[in-house]
């Protein structure tokens, strides 16, 4: 196939003004066109619609990319990279998130493969959960079914969620073996390691039974952990301003302020559900406090003096301070409350009362919140769970309030029952933050239940210790790391689902004593890897709890227990995978990658329960990657109508063209992959544009390549051309510069070194000035040859740069590229091979000292043709002259390394610029920096350039300006065309 470049087509529409004629020069044209060695190859042009997709399953099948995996896993070499997968949730189609995702670390992996590394990456799927389970019922109710129906019906809907989910991952040419070394987080083996490292954390004590808060979900009817939160920051909850009156007045303040009688502690709260479990009133014991009186005398109020202002402002009321004091000052003070006869609540003191909103005194129910909780341990307070697991009202609330919601009806009959007993200040509409399960996008509540937790709080040292050993990319992602687990003082680990691992747990029958020990732990675990965990449901007790089991716990009679409800949280789950599949030779991967969703979940769960058992984080490196978003930053959601489906981005439908698979790479390479990530339309086209560009290049290099065998026909490196040796030296420096991206995670700057070098380095320098040597030099010359050397090592280094990104692109290039074996693949040969022996001293110099010179002379004649001109460049003696002497050795010259570079007709070098200049002589001047050695050598030389219109005649097979006449062809041309050395 014969390429037109865009030179051709330009130098053809100049021949029309040209002497001779219009139809002189299509004689000529016509004359020489077989003589001139014109870019030829079958490697097709831009490919578009269900071209591409074609050429990219013809390639992954012709260049084994489902071998790969495998070939690379085989083969012998020392250093090993782990690139650990976290499991995306088997409860739906891939998406652009995991296409993000799962490009990020296949980008990474084949840049390991062909850096000689063998890559450990076993794909897996995070099996369990409420998110299965949910989309595996549907409309169903789970009351209606057994624990096995409902686990029988998620393990058919996950199963088919990953065979749909791998064949994408495949097609986007992910590298993996996906076909029995997959992770599953259901299969029996993966059950079994995690119960082993449930055994140790239970057996070093970190896993315990408890009775307190956590989030709960009345929805889904289960706990949930804060990584099963999502935030609804437009949440409105009916907040109050309510009174407590101070039935004991606070010993240190009874004296000075009077009559305590009428006085009232005011809290503000969003939540006036949860007032029935009040059990104190919170103050910061350093803060100052005040006791105020409205504008009307009807209500003497204590409030902290900072809120003074803020509260005037909220009440629509001035309130006038009558005494001040410490907080500290309100100990032993006592509160009725308001709406149970004959309760006393205290006012205590504590740290997580704050100034920045309320009244500074804090409404404290211990069931129903986290620091609650705390106070509550710290002073022996009673925790009352007002509400159960439906988010209604039980019977200790009382009679008015039992069956009711506590989020609907049952708070509003809470601020009647305020407002009845005169308590009620203010109610307010307040727009917030609130938390909402994950799946049923309902609200959830804090309540407190008897549950198993993970003692995270004695972890918290080690856990800090370990990340600040780890790198985190980017380092901006550490802080956020390092709050997750500051935040996180213990971890509910407990559902009160079917579709999960059962925690291995036994109760007494009558006292409700957990049965739960090595032993116990260590046979389930056997249990399950022989037969999965639907075993705990399936067998009969005396299977899971049997005699010698039983003897060695010390237990009494089997008939005394039963099995534990509850199933695992499934980050403990995922948490555990650096167990059940990172090597046993080294269990730390070198790198996690995934999205910052899992800051809080699978990189929190990994640290803990790797720390807890083996004291070191599961990881060297974690990369933190952004969401995606449409390319209005709106989230996706298909009631915006913006999701799109990365299978319709590659293959197309009615109302989008098939893009390709590589498409989707380069889009994920390109972007800014740690801030929120855009798709649509726009950036898949710009992706598609500057695919074509590329490919335009590497054709380009493939057609000049015709009849090119590197092993035969190379030249030695020091006997290439100067301008040759020069571009060599620009491609080990973009080779170091791409190596050194990759390996910083940065796809986005590897790929803006290579379109800088190919449009820059490539397009817009060196083809400009090699096309003539390649088209009109004879075929097998050295100067051609020279020029064809460096076209294949940059052919080679750009395919292999890019082949990470553009793995189909990169091996169909290789299919067509010179130099190696019929059936040999690129990922099969190795990384960028470049030589210290291209960077050789003065040969930098030379070249750009050359090129300032050209700039200047191309300065002088703007828009007009640098070909039709002679140069006559002046340079006083020294090392550039010298340098300049090493491009061209005679004074004067059509055809040298330093003609080609200024591509002009014919170039004189002087030590100063003739008297007699013609009249229309275009002079110019400029100076050039020599830095030799390091900086040894520094000498600045300045220069004169002279261009005069050329004497020469246009040579009608090369169009330079360098025939003697019209007629005749140039003496590089005439030599060529008769066979002439």
């Amino acid at each position: 196939m014969l390429l037109r470049p865009v030179w051709a087509l330009r130098r053809r529409a100049a021949a029309f003004a040209s002497p001779g004629g219009p139809r002189r020069q299509q004689q000529d044209a016509a004359r020489y066109r077989d003589t001139v060695l014109l870019p030829r190859t079958q490697f097709p042009a831009r490919l578009s619609g269900r071209e591409v997709v074609e050429r990219e399953l013809r390639v992954q099948q012709e260049c084994g990319f489902t071998h790969l995996y495998a070939w690379q896993r085989e083969r012998k070499v020392k250093k090993e990279f782990c690139l650990h997968d976290g499991p995306p949730y088997a409860n739906g189609d891939a998406h652009v998130g995991h296409a993000l995702n799962k490009i990020l670390k296949d980008v990474r992996n084949r840049f390991e493969v062909l850096r000689g590394r063998r890559v450990h990456y076993v794909p897996g799927w995070d099996c369990h959960g409420l998110p299965i389970e949910l989309r595996a019922l549907g409309e169903l109710d789970a009351g209606d079914l057994q624990p096995l129906q409902i686990r029988k019906r998620a393990h058919e809907f996950a199963e088919a969620a990953i065979a749909r989910q791998a064949a994408a991952f495949r097609r986007w040419g992910v590298m993996a073996d996906w076909g029995s070394s997959c992770y599953y987080t259901f299969s029996g083996v993966y059950e079994a390691a995690q119960l082993r490292v449930f055994q140790e954390m239970h057996s070093k004590g970190l896993i315990y039974q408890d009775y307190k808060p956590v989030f709960w979900s009345p929805s889904t009817r289960t706990a949930l952990a804060e990584a099963e939160l999502e935030y609804n920051t437009q949440h409105v909850s009916s907040a109050v301003y309510t009174t407590f009156a101070v039935s004991t007045p606070p010993p240190k303040l009874a004296a000075q302020a009077g009559e305590w009688g009428d006085v009232c502690v005011l809290i503000w709260t969003t939540q006036p559900w949860t007032i029935p479990a009040n059990q104190a009133i919170c103050y910061m014991p350093n803060a100052q406090y005040s006791l105020v009186k409205t504008a009307d005398g009807s209500r003497r109020l204590l409030v902290a003096t900072e809120r003074i202002g803020g509260l005037e402002a909220a009440l629509n009321t001035r309130l006038e301070p009558v005494h001040a004091f410490t907080g500290a000052d309100l100990e032993g003070g006592v509160c009725s409350h308001p709406t149970i006869s004959g309760k006393r609540v205290p006012l205590l003191p504590a740290n997580h009362v704050t100034m920045s909103k309320g009244t500074g005194l804090v409404h404290t129910a211990p069931a129903h919140g986290m620091d609650d909780y705390s106070v509550a341990s710290h002073f022996n307070l009673p925790v009352e769970c007002v509400c159960d697991e439906t988010g209604s009202f039980v019977e200790v609330a009382g009679p008015e309030l039992q069956g009711q919601n506590v989020l609907d009806e049952g708070n509003q009959t809470v601020i009647s029952m305020l407002r009845a007993a005169g308590a009620l200040v203010k109610q307010e509409e307040c727009v917030h933050s609130y938390p909402y399960d994950w799946r049923s996008r309902q609200p959830v509540l804090i309540r407190a239940s008897r549950q198993w937790f993970i003692n995270t709080s004695s972890l918290r040292e080690r856990a800090r210790d370990a990340l600040q050993k780890v790198r985190v990319v980017p380092d901006s992602a550490r802080s956020s790391l390092m709050a997750m687990l500051e935040r996180r003082t213990y971890w509910c680990i407990s559902r009160q689902r079917s579709w999960g691992v059962p925690i291995p747990v036994f109760y007494h029958r009558e006292t409700g004593e957990p049965l739960m020990n090595k032993h116990t732990i260590s046979h389930i675990a056997k249990l399950f890897s022989e037969k999965g965990s639907d075993c705990w449901w399936a067998e009969p007790l005396e299977t899971l709890l049997p005699s010698d089991v039983l003897k060695k716990s010390k237990a009494g009679a089997l008939t005394d227990y039963v099995r534990g409800d509850d199933v695992l949280d499934i980050w403990f789950d995922s948490g555990v995978s650096w167990a059940a599949v990172l090597p046993e030779s080294e269990p730390r991967a070198d790198v996690y990658i995934e999205g910052k969703d899992q800051v809080g979940g699978w990189f929190q769960s990994s640290l803990l329960t790797s720390i807890a058992t083996r004291k070191t984080a599961p990881y060297k490196t974690l990369v933190v990657h952004g969401f995606v978003v449409s390319e209005k930053g709106e989230k996706m959601s298909k009631s915006l109508g913006n999701v799109l489906d990365p299978d319709v981005v590659i293959n197309g439908n009615k109302d989008s063209p098939a893009y390709g698979a590589d498409v989707l790479r380069w889009w994920v390479a390109e972007s800014n992959v740690f801030s929120e990530v855009q798709i649509g339309p726009n950036a898949l086209n710009s992706a598609q544009e500057n695919i074509n560009k590329v490919r335009n290049t590497l054709r380009f290099l493939l057609g000049n390549l015709h009849g090119f065998d590197p092993r035969s026909h190379a030249v030695d490196a020091k006997d290439l051309r100067y301008v040759d040796q020069y571009l060599l030296h620009l491609l080990r420096e973009f080779s170091m510069k791409v190596t050194d991206a990759y390996s910083e995670f940065d796809a986005g700057r590897v790929v803006r070194l290579l379109q800088s070098f190919l449009s820059r380095d490539l397009s817009s320098f060196y083809f400009s000035i090699v096309k003539d040597r390649l088209y009109c030099d004879a075929e097998e010359s050295v100067g051609r040859r020279s020029c064809q050397t460096v076209l294949e090592e940059v052919l080679d280094a750009v395919t292999r740069a890019v082949a990470p990104i553009l793995p189909h692109l990169a091996e169909e290039v290789y299919q067509h590229a010179p130099g190696h074996e019929v059936g040999e693949t690129l990922f099969q040969s190795g990384w960028i091979k470049s030589s210290s022996v291209w960077r050789r001293p003065g040969l930098e110099e030379a070249v750009e000292g050359a090129c300032a010179i050209r700039d200047s002379f191309l300065s002088s004649i703007p828009g007009r043709n640098a070909a039709e001109y002679d140069l006559t460049i002046a340079i006083e003696p020294g090392l550039l002259f010298e340098l300049m002497e090493s491009l061209q050795e005679e004074p004067t010259s059509t055809c040298s390394q330093l003609t080609e570079l200024m591509m002009s007709s014919r170039v004189t070098l002087t030590n100063s610029l003739p008297h007699d200049l013609p009249g229309d002589a275009l002079t110019s001047h400029g100076s050039f920096l020599i830095n030799l050695e390091g900086g040894v050598i520094r000498e600045e030389s300045s220069f004169d350039v002279a261009a005069t219109p050329t004497s020469l005649s246009r040579c009608p097979r090369c169009r330079r300006y360098t025939a003697e006449s019209p007629d005749c062809l140039c003496t590089r041309c005439h030599a060529v065309l008769h066979g002439e050395r």
